[in-house]
């Protein structure tokens, strides 16, 4: 299975940006630990957010997401999509064999 976790602000972004170089950390640990493969603002980037995680169960994917210093903070929100993929391209076939 794979997670889009979509990341909305609250407020403003200015609201988030005392919370920047906690989000960062909290993005490069789980990016460290294999569990996300994609993570960005989106464009425009007044919208939040997006991370696409996987190898982890949806319980797991909400319990990270309330981890944020965004969420913990209260600047931002996420909205969790699971998605079980049907077809992937051949470079992420490999890779998502193995998901939960």
């Amino acid at each position: 299975m794979l997670h889009l976790l979509l990341l909305s602000y609250r407020g403003s972004e200015q609201d988030a940006e005392p919370h920047v170089a906690a989000h960062v950390r909290f993005l490069e640990r789980h990016h460290r630990e294999g569990t996300f493969l994609v993570s960005g603002q989106t464009v425009p980037t007044a919208q939040g957010g997006a991370i696409v995680a996987h190898g982890i169960d949806r319980a797991s994917a909400e319990r990270i997401a309330a981890e944020d210093p965004f969420v913990l903070a209260g600047v931002a929100e996420y909205a969790i999509v699971t998605i079980d993929p049907g077809r992937a391209h051949p470079v992420l076939a490999g890779l998502l064999a193995g998901d939960a």
